[in-house]
């Protein structure tokens, strides 16, 4: 039984991943061919959609806390997986997920940001010179 609970979590957290990489697909194009232009933009997007859903699954499958499945303490035995607890590490494995992407997309358009800004004052720079 742990060997489903740990496939269908990380199922979960790839299908949550895919779908909020294509999610912010468009965004992430656009801000890329803004800041690195568009020869590089296509690299670095599908660098980024794979770090999305790297960090999305190591977010979501979470190995330690599945550990209390199998491992039994010295107070108590190893936990028994029903439908409670189930629905609770699938729940568990969502929140998770979206939560490590939403800070790795937190972190993405903070630096953009700032590259935005250094990207656009030489812009202002050069533009002031011609």
């Amino acid at each position: 039984m742990f060997f489903v609970l740990l496939a269908t979590t990380f199922l979960v957290a790839l299908a949550t991943s895919l779908i909020t990489a294509k999610f912010f697909d468009g965004a992430v194009n656009r801000i890329l061919s803004r800041i690195v232009g568009d020869e590089m933009a296509d690299a670095w997007r599908k660098y980024l959609l794979f770090a999305i859903v790297v960090v999305g699954v190591s977010g979501g499958v979470r190995l330690w806390e599945l550990e209390k499945y199998v491992t039994a303490n010295r107070e108590s035995a190893a936990l028994e997986l029903n439908g409670m607890r189930w629905t609770l590490e699938i729940y568990r494995t969502l929140i998770e997920t979206l939560q490590s992407v939403a800070w790795m997309m937190l972190l993405f358009f903070l630096c953009s940001m700032i590259a935005y800004v250094i990207v656009r004052a030489i812009e202002l720079k050069h533009g002031a010179q011609e």
